[in-house]
């Protein structure tokens, strides 16, 4: 047994290294970029998200428990926020705004929340309109059960589709074993709604017994990115592998992606997980990293306001502390870009109405890349 063991583990550690040394894993230092960064937003700890309304201005989380409305030039903190549960990765945490927001004035919020019964907290997910400088008219659309005091893998990003249905990705809430790969419970899933917080009829587990109806697809770690492809329309993830693994996966409805039975990581000790990287009936990731880079924000650069990068994806390193391009062929990365070098810990990145790229940096704020002549 003890020979058995230490196989695995000799031969798992002899994969991570030689994946390492892939090309497909080597990221480039680029010293000429096609934009300047500039500090838009300052003085901001943990701006967690970012939102962009249509007069310009921008709405950003604090993860301790803020709204910023940012206008020209100008802060303003916005009242009416829920209350959050501000523990180790949680807090508020993603905001967006509807589609048609123009029309019919919604924003949505995603945060730790302590409504429940148990002790501790888990994810939600609320809307609310913005009149003057108050959220009114709030409405809790979903709350992830049960509650605990773990402070880890809360996820969580919102985006919507070309349909207008809502996704939003959820955790694991640090109990691998026993959320992420059953669809009766919450955590480790990324989920779907009408955009009144309702269930799509067409939803994968709509007609199963004790499922969680909500849900889109499961087996995820901990999913900090969300991004809608711009010519497929197609939802594409990003999520937290624990040593090695991250991962970049298209979301697929029913779609199983396999943590923790399969996974390209080890424990953060460098004890093994499980010595399966495929398995039949689980997705496998577009791409994955090893090292971890611990991921969060994505956004796809649809314009040519930046020569050379349309097409490609922008994605914050939180270990690293830069900001990651991925340059595709189709669904496959083959290049990978290091750019803004030891600027912190980027925690979301967006592509504005504008065209411009936004950069949330933990300890400073939000830069805006302006293109170079």
């Amino acid at each position: 047994m003890k020979n058995s063991v230490f196989l695995i583990f000799s031969s798992l550690i002899f994969f991570y290294s030689s994946c390492a040394q892939d090309p497909e894993n080597q990221v480039d230092d680029v010293t000429n970029t096609p934009f300047q960064a500039e500090l838009l937003i300052d003085e901001m700890q943990i701006p967690w998200g970012m939102t962009f309304l249509p007069d310009g201005s921008m709405l950003v989380t604090e993860k301790s428990g803020e709204i910023i409305h940012f206008k020209n030039g100008t802060k303003t903190q916005i009242e009416g926020v829920p209350k959050v549960y501000a523990r180790g990765q949680g807090g508020l945490l993603d905001i967006e705004v509807h589609p048609n927001y123009s029309e019919n004035g919604w924003i949505y919020i995603s945060y730790a929340s302590e409504e429940g019964d148990e002790k501790g907290g888990n994810t939600a997910l609320m809307r609310a309109k913005l009149q003057g400088n108050s959220l009114v008219d709030s409405e809790v659309l979903y709350k992830a059960t049960p509650n605990t005091t773990k402070g880890q893998h809360f996820g969580s990003r919102i985006v919507f589709d070309n349909e207008g249905y809502l996704f939003l990705s959820i955790g694991e809430r640090g109990d691998r074993d026993t959320n992420p790969q059953d669809i009766t419970r919450d955590g480790g899933k990324i989920y779907r709604f009408n955009a009144d917080g309702s269930i799509p009829k067409d939803n994968p587990f709509v007609n199963e017994s004790g499922a969680k109806t909500a849900i889109y697809s499961y087996g995820h770690r901990n999913p900090q990115g969300l991004a809608k492809h711009p010519e497929t329309g197609e939802i594409w993830d990003n999520e937290h592998g624990p040593r090695g693994g991250d991962e970049i996966n298209i979301v697929k409805p029913g779609a199983n992606y396999g943590w923790p039975v399969i996974t390209y990581g080890i424990n953060y000790s460098g004890t093994p997980i499980t010595d399966e990287t495929e398995k039949e009936g689980m997705e496998q990731p577009i791409h994955y990293w090893l090292p971890s880079i611990a991921p969060s924000g994505m956004a796809f650069v649809s314009t040519d306001t930046y020569k050379g990068y349309k097409g490609s994806v922008l994605v914050g390193s939180l270990k690293f502390q830069y900001l990651e391009r991925l340059v595709l062929n189709g669904n496959k990365v083959t290049k990978r870009e290091k750019l803004m070098p030891e600027i912190g810990r980027v925690r979301d990145v967006k592509e504005g109405p504008d065209g411009h790229i936004y950069v949330a940096v933990e300890g400073k704020g939000i830069y805006k890349l302006v293109p170079k002549n």
